[in-house]
């Protein structure tokens, strides 16, 4: 149905419509919006399913319907969210310790509270086309400010997250209560499920600047309980020569938006953020150096991994790169660089050629002449076939013999990059 159906139908029946939350930030900002979210008021769930019995209810501890509406010249089988509005008290620990209320008394304003951000609190009124903004979103939009609503923004702890990840989507500065709202956070934080942390950091990856996550997080006195591999980091210096940047933290920084500025692959940003993770863990009589580094690192991603289980595609790819990035600038006798090249074309699935230059380009400030072709190289390497191996060869002779001409191509590919 279109919108303004769905907005005359919520009339008809005594009630209100209205779009929440993100879509009338980002169209506040003069972005595009994208999944748009009602409420309504002035109902409650029996009048509403009355009111539109091709509503699907998915929401257990509050009413929330599957309503296909067709908004701003979209898809007319978009199914979009609509839940009545709410009032929450908090009676337990974590996100599952809320008791919501939903009845037709709850206002607009009410439902608006108990959000986490000002700049998400805002409706857009649908039948009078006004905004609705009680706790100064717009006025932070404007100003740039990720500011709580309430004192309840704490009840859910992975609201700080939430806002660090806001941060680094949005480039939008800490007011001094959010800060101090995170911080309040720590306890119940650090005893939530991990796969929802894991979420955060996922959306906070995709984000231009992943690094104003981190930033925001050790501001809020959080990092170190919530990624204490990356917290670790902090304060281990490296040679001023190498890295007049700062710290390893502060190059891993560097790097993950850098890398971010150039691959949308989330995995890619992953490894690269986890590239020096060894070097936390150097101890402090060897700084600035770092030897074997790229050893320790596998054991501190293993950690990781053991403490908040990671997706298998970050995992392999972060290996590979912890394992190689030193590695592989370095490399100039062709067995060692045809062994590289072929480890890569192994893990291409999850990071592709492309995707490794330029985690080790950015870490290296360039690339060796080998790494730059290193996809036409890979190409020709993967046109020897054992079908063309030598009649009477069997078994591993066969193996021994497509070994031996793909170094062969490489070695001529390699006298074709340096001519």
């Amino acid at each position: 149905m279109l919108e303004a159906e769905f907005v005359a139908r919520v009339e008809a029946a005594g009630g209100h419509a209205f779009a929440v939350g993100g879509w009338v930030r980002d169209f506040l900002r003069g972005e595009q919006p994208e999944d748009k979210d009602y409420v309504v008021t002035g109902m409650d769930a029996v009048s509403f399913e009355a009111a539109f019995p091709e509503g699907k209810l998915i929401g257990r501890a509050f009413p929330v319907f599957l309503l296909p509406i067709e908004a701003d010249g979209g898809r007319g089988d978009r199914q979009c969210e609509v839940a009545m509005a709410r009032r929450e008290r908090k009676e337990g620990s974590g996100y599952r310790g809320f008791v919501a209320e939903a009845d037709s008394s709850i206002t607009i304003e009410d439902d608006l509270y108990r959000r986490d951000l000002t700049i998400n609190s805002m409706a857009l009124d649908l039948h009078e086309g006004r905004l609705v903004d009680p706790y100064g979103g717009q006025a932070d939009i404007a100003d740039r400010v990720l500011r709580p609503v309430s004192e309840h923004f704490g009840e859910d702890p992975v609201r700080a997250l939430r806002a660090a990840r806001f941060a680094a989507r949005l480039g939008y500065a800490p007011a001094p209560e959010l800060l101090a709202a995170m911080g309040q956070c720590r306890s119940e934080l650090c005893q939530e499920p991990g796969e929802r942390i894991l979420g955060e950091l996922k959306k906070a990856l995709a984000a231009d600047r992943p690094s104003r996550f981190f930033r925001l997080l050790h501001s809020a006195g959080l990092l170190q309980d919530i990624f204490p591999e990356i917290h670790a980091l902090i304060g281990k210096t490296q040679p001023e020569v190498y890295h007049p940047e700062g710290d390893a933290f502060e190059h891993v920084m560097l790097i993950v938006d850098e890398v971010a500025g150039r691959t949308e692959n989330i995995t890619a940003r992953f490894a690269s953020l986890c590239h020096d993770l060894g070097k936390g863990v150097t101890p402090e009589e060897m700084l600035p150096h770092h030897y074997g580094h790229e050893v320790k690192g596998l054991e501190v991603l293993a950690g990781w991994n053991r403490r908040v289980t990671l997706p298998s595609a970050w995992l392999k790819a972060a290996r590979f790169i912890i394992s190689q990035h030193m590695r592989a600038p370095r490399l100039s006798k062709p067995p060692k660089i045809c062994e590289l090249l072929l480890m890569m074309k192994a893990v291409a699935a999850e990071l592709s050629i492309s995707d490794i230059k330029i985690i080790i380009g950015a870490d290296n400030k360039g690339l060796p002449p080998y790494l730059e072709h290193a996809e036409e190289i890979i190409i020709a390497m993967s046109e020897v076939s054992g079908s063309d191996a030598p009649r009477g060869l069997t078994g591993r002779k066969i193996g021994d013999w497509v070994k031996g001409q793909q170094l062969e191509m490489c070695k001529r590919m390699l006298a074709q990059c340096r001519a």
